[in-house]
């Protein structure tokens, strides 16, 4: 992408870039073809390279900025409003520089990129003869800053109701132990016992996301009854009250010895579960089937899926399903549990998917290969 008309003394600049991008040519690569904005002025200070990502995020036709003076093709600013090119002075100044680390800049009408650039000499402390320019679009940037900034104003907003909570309430024993009765002590303490529990939960939940979002979530796998599992989580509902028969629980056998992190399934089942009773209606039906692995080389795996009767997930919502803050109605809950469970599904190399149940509600499917040690199989 080198102009065709260049200032009389750039001819030795352009062969250089030429010789340079025969080599990349060597390779099969163009410059249109790096994902980041490159941009290429010669010892004059024109431009003579001018590649189809820098077209895209600096909205410059690339026919307008070959040829002409960087500082016209780019004009960068910084975020304090001082011209970038006048600041850093690429051809003059120190000569022993080599490069501009990376930057926020700004583009005219405000618009911000990230911008690096390296100074090719001939020789060290030489005249500058290149001057090498990236640059790369923030959007990616900031849409991880604003997931960042949601998760702690999430954290934020859930740790300060059940905070408020306990400190309330052991502030007031400790003032006027004597004036309440035992039943209103127990009261109070299990309330603050039942609040910090939220609070270890959440908890729990901002070490899950660190972990999956960094690829350092742990599974130790033991055998597992996924099917006595599954029970322990009905009973439980119904010990606190459910009513049985809201629970239709369905085996298929024989299943695959299954090998997987006890623990971590269990918190499967119990968003997957929670869910389903908190949001759903009706009857919660939980089917446990054989299935094909979804790890290649194995051929068997184990399939539970969880569906309710209530009014579903409206279908264009179900991309957004397994993403953080992600929430079906109003019922509370931190909008993260879906995001860890999908996280823990695939960190034991399995699939999980969300669609409409038969009786019209949300339906879940995970399935989870056997995962059995090499000297198993």
């Amino acid at each position: 992408m080198i102009g065709t008309s260049r200032a009389p003394g750039a001819r030795d600049a352009d062969r250089a870039l030429v010789s340079r991008r025969g080599d990349l040519a060597e390779l099969g690569i163009d410059p249109d073809d790096l994902p980041d904005g490159l941009v290429i002025a010669d010892e004059h200070g024109r431009v003579i390279c001018f590649n189809a990502a820098a077209a895209r995020i600096t909205a410059v036709p690339a026919a307008e900025a070959l040829g002409r003076r960087l500082e016209q093709a780019l004009p960068l600013e910084d975020l304090e409003g001082r011209r970038w090119w006048q600041l850093t002075d690429p051809y003059g100044g120190l000569a022993i520089r080599v490069r501009q680390p990376e930057r926020n800049l700004l583009l005219p009408g405000g618009r911000e990129v990230l911008v690096s650039a390296r100074y090719v000499r001939t020789r060290p402390t030489g005249p500058v003869r290149h001057v090498v320019v990236s640059l790369r679009d923030t959007e990616a940037r900031r849409r991880t800053e604003r997931s960042h900034a949601e998760l702690i104003a999430t954290v934020a907003h859930e740790l300060r109701s059940p905070l408020t909570s306990v400190k309330g309430f052991t502030a007031t024993l400790l003032a006027k132990w004597e004036r309440f009765t035992d039943d209103q002590k127990r009261l109070m303490l299990e309330t603050v016992d039942a609040d910090a529990n939220r609070v270890t939960r959440l908890i729990a939940e901002l070490l899950d996301i660190s972990r999956i979002d960094s690829g350092r979530l742990e599974v130790r796998r033991q055998p597992v009854d996924i099917g006595a599992a599954v029970g322990r989580h009905i009973q439980a509902y119904v010990a606190a009250g459910q009513p049985a028969d809201r629970f239709l629980l369905r085996l298929e056998h024989p299943l695959p010895a299954l090998w997987a992190d006890p623990d971590k399934i269990d918190q499967v089942l119990s968003n997957l579960l929670e869910n389903a009773v908190r949001h759903g209606e009706g009857t919660v039906t939980i089917d446990i089937t054989p299935s094909a692995s979804p790890r290649e080389g194995e051929d068997a795996g184990t399939s539970v899926t969880v569906g309710d009767e209530g009014p579903g997930i409206p279908e264009e919502s179900m991309n957004r399903v397994f993403t953080r803050f992600w929430r079906g109605s109003k019922r509370g809950g931190t909008g993260l549990g879906l995001y860890i469970v999908k996280g823990i599904v695939e960190a034991h190399s399995g699939t999980i998917t969300v669609g409409r149940a038969r009786g019209g509600g949300a339906e879940f499917r995970f399935t989870l290969p056997v995962g059995a040690p090499a000297y198993l199989q």
